[in-house]
């Protein structure tokens, strides 16, 4: 009978291990220019926390638990971004395959767009971004696996800005998002806070 509390605590012990990993190496201090053109008193490089290995595994448990409530078969997103998050995923048990999206298809080889196993009509995919600001990146990879006729049964992110993008990201994909951390779990003091 103490299973699910049990399953509870250790994906709760992972958000936080997870959240404590980026909070520690992800956070950078400082103006920077990010990739929708706007510029930002800090930027969160969230690569720097979860390819450590404790920020890793805690992704890993966080991802197999989302994916498998929402029966999903694949994971991955637009490359570099979903690529470890993909992997942390297969990592931490999660029984699906791993796919990774390319920003255009190649021109030579097999000319795919969505490279690893291919991807069949009854799987459901879960599209996985490390950072989401406007969710642009999210949303080209939602697109192009609708253009291949693929289901989305979900999207994660490792951290969301609180910009706006996980709405877009929802409404554009038809499926539940969620954010397994937001900027205000790791910089919680920032002057753009909403409310502060």
């Amino acid at each position: 009978m103490d299973a699910p509390d049990t399953h509870t605590s250790h994906i709760v012990g992972a958000r936080e291990r997870l959240v404590g990993e980026l909070r520690e190496h992800a956070l950078i201090l400082g103006t920077v220019t990010l990739t929708s053109g706007a510029t930002a008193e800090y930027y969160v490089d969230a690569k720097r926390a979860i390819l450590r290995p404790p920020g890793f595994t805690a992704l890993g448990v966080l991802l197999a638990a989302q994916i498998g409530d929402w029966d999903g078969t694949a994971v991955g997103g637009l490359t570099m971004g979903a690529d470890p998050v993909a992997c942390a995923a297969l990592a931490g048990g999660a029984r699906v395959k791993a796919f990774f999206i390319r920003k255009d298809a190649k021109a030579h080889g097999l000319q795919r767009r969505i490279e690893g196993p291919p991807l069949g009509p009854e799987d459901r995919c879960v599209v996985v971004e490390d950072v989401v600001t406007s969710g642009g990146s999210t949303l080209t990879a939602i697109a192009a696996l609708q253009e291949e006729g693929h289901e989305i049964c979900g999207v994660i992110s490792v951290l969301d800005r609180l910009a706006g993008g996980g709405a877009t990201i929802e409404r554009e994909s038809g499926a539940p998002y969620v954010a397994l951390s937001t900027i205000d779990d790791i910089h919680p003091d920032r002057t753009d806070r909403k409310g502060a």
